[in-house]
């Protein structure tokens, strides 16, 4: 809010003080005496006898400088309370609501992650999709472009992790029914995929979250991947969220271009899966959420966003 300074005026300068030399009219008039009564206290003036004028520099004047400046304290009085009304109404009216006690939102099921940062890119290496590397080719390292975990997960300790977060091919195949693992492996060996990286977590509602990243050679080969909803452990099918890119309150709709997400249709078993998936150049991101009774779409779909804004 900005500050009002509200500033008074002084008081006129006191008139110049009556001196003895002023002249006779300084001195109080003599009053004009009503017939028959001369001299006697209270007796009443004659009808239309006129008032004696009051000489310059009279009591009156103080009295005069007294009101206007009590005036003056009642006006700046009402514009510092209009002031500071004023600026609290604009800072309700700008804060956030939750930032106001006896406001706040209900929580629409977003989770809280850490700051997401760039990660650092070799010496000389072009960032993905700049002018001088149009195929959007990754060259930092696939660890840094994993979305961290969200704040109070717990790390998930049935992902099969090797150094340095690396998953093997056989690993990632344990998310697809056993009938469609051979020739996604085939697929992976013919369609240039380079390594996987992989993060998983478990947040206190029961959600468990794996992120994989799959690097390819380049993006063409990127693009052959069919490992997007099609034959998930445990899942009977799969149908296009249809909470996905629309609008959610203040936030916009996603730009849904190089993303898809899926959930499984009802009826479900024991847990429903979710699953999305970021293509971005030369590397594939696939993120999966199981949890009983039924997997909420929000926590999903900030996933799969914030995992796109660190591809590029």
């Amino acid at each position: 809010m900005t500050e009002q300074n509200t500033t008074v005026d002084p008081a006129p300068a006191d008139p110049a003080p009556v001196t003895s030399e002023a002249p006779a009219a300084a001195a109080a008039p003599e009053a004009v005496q009503a017939p028959g009564a001369p001299g006697e206290p209270g007796t009443p003036e004659a009808p239309g006898t006129p008032e004696a004028p009051e000489a310059p520099g009279a009591v009156a004047a103080p009295k005069g400088r007294r009101a206007l400046r009590a005036a003056l304290r009642w006006t700046a009085a009402v514009l510092v309370f209009a002031a500071a009304g004023a600026g609290t109404a604009y800072g309700i009216s700008r804060a956030e609501r939750t930032d106001v006690p006896g406001l706040s939102t209900k929580s629409d099921g977003r989770w809280t992650y850490p700051a997401l940062a760039k990660p650092a890119l070799p010496p000389g290496a072009p960032a993905p999709f700049a002018v001088d590397d149009p195929e959007g080719i990754h060259y930092a390292d696939l660890t840094q472009l994993l979305l961290p975990a969200p704040v109070g997960s717990s790390p998930d300790p049935g992902l099969k992790l090797e150094k340095d977060s690396a998953v093997t091919v056989d690993t990632f195949l344990e998310e697809y029914e056993s009938t469609a693992r051979e020739k996604m492996k085939a697929g992976f060996a013919d369609n240039g995929l380079r390594q996987i990286a992989a993060r998983g977590w478990t947040t206190l509602d029961g959600t468990r979250t794996r992120v994989y990243l799959l690097r390819y050679h380049a993006s063409g080969f990127a693009d052959t991947f069919m490992g997007c909803g099609s034959e998930l452990n445990g899942v009977k099918g799969m149908e296009p969220d249809g909470d996905w890119g629309k609008a959610r309150g203040s936030q916009p709709a996603p730009d849904a271009s190089g993303m898809t997400v899926l959930r499984e249709s009802v009826p479900f078993g024991d847990e429903q899966t979710r699953i999305g998936c970021v293509q971005s150049g030369d590397v594939q991101a696939v993120i999966l959420q199981n949890r009983k009774g039924g997997a909420a779409a929000v926590p999903l779909h900030q996933a799969v966003i914030l995992q796109r804004q660190l591809l590029g």
